[in-house]
């Protein structure tokens, strides 16, 4: 038990570093002393669970990434409501860094899309890896196997683009969204 312990401190240092955090840093960020969050780190021992879990939603990783050491794997895709908040079960609409850190060297140039309104249904792509849209003005719908997914300004959706799938703006405004491909 206690070798499981120390392996999850081994990833909260790992994370904290590679996410350029210094553990003064971390610890005012979580509302923790230093010397508390210094004991979780070296020493592994008693990590409360909620303390594991603020961090993984802090650095856009999945909290059973933490525990397991196992990186989390998208089968489909994964829609986040601009309200809905951060769970351990649901990507998190990343942040740049947070995708840096999951996929060091991996990230294709973001880019900026603007779609004008139409009615047409996109011509569905696929190519590998996965891909991730934030919506930062009107109204997107994805198309993805077959489902329309309708996303709006603060929305984000994260999906395997091996499947078929296209996106257009739907309404009488123009659309842009951020995308981001990951090998």
């Amino acid at each position: 038990m206690v070798k499981e312990i120390n392996e999850i401190a081994e990833r909260l240092k790992g994370l904290r570093e590679a996410c350029g955090y210094s553990k003064e840093k971390l610890a005012q960020e979580l509302g923790l002393d230093l010397k508390t969050y210094t004991d979780y780190e070296e020493n592994g021992e008693n990590v409360p669970i909620s303390v594991i879990y603020e961090i993984a939603n802090k650095f856009g990783v999945d909290f059973t990434e933490i525990i397991t050491g196992v990186k989390a794997k998208l089968d489909t895709y994964h829609v986040v409501k601009k309200d809905a908040g951060r769970s351990i079960r649901r990507f998190p609409g990343y942040h740049f860094e947070d995708l840096a850190f999951r996929y060091a060297g991996k990230i294709m140039q973001p880019l900026m899309v603007t779609l004008e309104p139409s009615d047409d249904v996109p011509e569905p792509v696929t190519h590998p890896g996965q891909e991730f849209n934030y919506v930062i003005e009107g109204t997107v719908c994805v198309t993805f196997d077959d489902k329309e997914l309708i996303l709006e300004a603060g929305d984000s959706v994260y999906f395997n683009p091996t499947h078929p799938h296209g996106q257009h703006a739907v309404g009488d405004k123009t659309a842009k969204f951020l995308t981001v491909i990951v090998e």
